[in-house]
C-alpha cells in the first residue's frame, strides 16, 4: 500500500493585523499599523498627489481629516526639517491619520533626515498600510467622504464595538470650527523668503510693503512667497479684531487657508473681514480665506461630495481663458451662483465647474480656492502674489 506524504507546513505566517479603519457605517478595513499608536476620528479623504507628502501631512487645512494617498509609494524620500508647512509648531497636527497601500520603504534622498515612520510617531499621527486604496478611493467618489476612526495597536488588540461607536457618533466637519486648533497664539513677524537651490531660504531685509496675514491655519510657503514679493509680514491670530489689524497700518491684508467649516469659523471671522473690505485695503484670500471672503460679501458655502485634494487640478481663468494646473485641499466650496452683483467669479474648476476664485468690482479685493503657493504642487499660480503686490502699489500711489 502506497504511503501518502503529508504537505509540509508553510514557513510563511500570515502577518497580524495591527491597524484598522472603521467607517461610520460599520465597515472595517484591516491593515498594518505604522506611525503613532492609538486611535483618532476624522473624515476620510483621498489625495492624488504623487510627491510632497510631508507638506501635505503638515498642512493645517487637513485638521480633522484622515488622508488616503492614491499614489502607492509614500515615504521613499524620507522627511526633513525644511519641508514642513505648519507655522504654529505647538498646534495640533493637521492630519489625524494617513492611509497607504504599500509599506514605507527606506528613505533614499540626500535631504532626508528621518524615516517617515519615526517622523509620524514624533507628530502623533496614526498610519495604516496594506489596504486597497483604489477601492477606498472609489468608495469615497461614489458615497462621499465618510467619517471614520483609524486605530493602531502593535499588539493587534482592538475594542471593535467601541471603535464602531466612536466612528458612528463623530459629528463630522459640517458646523465644526477647527481654526482654534491650528491658529497662532500671538502676533509675530515673518521675513523668510522662498528656498533656492544651493542657497536654502533667504531673508527679506528691504520690504516695500507691510502685509497683515490673518492666521486661520497659514502655511509657511505662503508667508515665504509674500516675503519674496517684497513684503514685511505680520501674522495675527484668527480672532484679531479689524481695529487691531488696521492699527498695524497694513498696505494689504491676507486671509489664509485653514480647516473646518467656513460658516462656523465665519461666525467671528466674517464681521472682521467685512470691516476690512470697507476700509478699501487691498485684500487677498486663499482656501478658507476665500470661502469666508465669499460669505462676507453675501455668498454661500456648501459641503462638497468628495472635495478637491491633489496637485493636478485644472482651473480656468475666466478673464484670460488660460488654464492653470493647481494644488487643492478643500472639502467645502463657495457657491458661485450665490455671489452678489459687486462680486465676479474669476476662476472655475475644470473637473466639476465649482467656484475657484472671485474678485470685487468696487474694491481691491480678490481670492482663490486653490493653493498658489504650490507646496506641494505646480507653480502656475505664483503670479497671484504679484497681482496682490500690484494692488498695494496702486493703492500707495493713489494715497501718496
Amino acid at each position: 500500500m502506497a504511503q501518502t506524504q503529508s504537505s509540509p507546513k508553510s514557513s510563511w505566517a500570515e502577518p497580524k493585523t495591527t491597524a484598522l479603519l472603521v467607517l461610520a457605517d460599520g465597515t472595517v478595513l484591516e491593515g498594518f499599523g505604522f506611525g503613532a499608536p492609538g486611535h483618532a476620528a476624522g473624515e476620510v479623504c483621498f489625495n492624488t498627489a504623487m510627491t510632497g507628502y510631508e507638506e501635505i501631512l503638515t498642512d493645517p487645512s487637513y485638521a480633522g481629516q484622515i488622508i488616503t494617498f492614491t499614489f502607492p509609494h509614500i515615504g521613499n524620500v524620507g522627511t526633513n526639517d525644511e519641508d514642513i508647512e505648519t507655522v504654529n509648531m505647538a498646534a495640533t497636527p493637521g492630519a489625524r491619520g494617513v492611509i497607504l497601500h504599500a509599506p514605507i520603504t527606506e528613505a533614499s534622498n540626500y535631504r532626508a533626515t528621518l524615516h517617515l515612520d519615526a517622523w509620524l510617531k514624533r507628530r502623533n499621527i496614526i498610519g495604516l498600510s496594506g489596504i486597497d486604496t483604489r477601492a477606498l478611493t472609489a468608495l469615497i467618489r461614489e458615497e462621499g467622504m465618510p467619517n471614520a476612526v483609524i486605530a493602531h495597536d502593535p499588539a493587534g488588540k482592538f475594542k471593535l464595538d467601541a471603535l464602531k461607536k466612536e466612528a458612528r457618533e463623530w459629528p463630522g466637519l459640517v458646523g465644526m470650527d477647527l481654526v482654534p486648533m491650528v491658529t497662532s497664539g500671538q502676533r509675530f513677524t515673518w521675513d523668510e523668503t522662498p528656498w533656492q537651490w544651493g542657497k536654502g531660504y533667504g531673508r527679506q531685509d528691504k520690504p516695500e510693503f507691510h502685509v497683515v496675514a490673518i492666521d486661520y491655519g497659514i502655511k509657511r510657503n505662503i508667508l515665504r512667497l509674500l516675503a519674496g514679493a517684497g513684503c514685511k509680514v505680520t501674522v495675527v491670530p484668527a480672532k484679531t479684531s479689524a481695529d487691531d489689524i488696521m492699527a498695524l497700518k497694513p498696505d494689504g491684508v491676507f486671509l489664509s487657508n485653514g480647516p473646518g467649516d467656513p460658516a462656523a469659523t465665519g461666525e467671528y471671522a466674517v464681521p472682521v473681514i467685512k470691516k476690512l473690505i470697507d476700509t478699501g485695503t487691498p485684500t487677498f484670500g486663499i482656501c478658507l480665506g476665500h470661502q469666508m471672503l465669499g460669505l462676507a460679501v453675501g455668498g454661500k458655502t456648501m459641503k462638497m461630495h468628495q472635495g478637491h485634494h491633489g496637485a493636478n487640478h485644472p482651473v480656468k481663468d475666466l478673464a484670460t481663458g488660460k488654464v492653470e494646473i493647481t494644488s487643492m485641499n478643500h472639502g467645502f466650496a463657495l457657491d458661485g451662483k450665490s455671489l452678489p452683483a459687486n462680486a465676479s467669479e474669476t476662476h472655475i474648476s475644470l473637473f466639476d465647474g465649482s467656484n475657484c476664485g472671485i474678485a470685487l468690482k468696487d474694491r481691491p479685493v480678490f481670492s482663490v480656492q486653490y493653493h498658489p503657493e504650490a507646496s506641494p504642487g505646480p507653480r502656475d499660480s505664483h503670479y497671484l502674489f504679484g497681482r496682490f503686490v500690484d494692488m498695494m502699489r496702486q493703492k500707495k500711489r493713489k494715497t501718496a
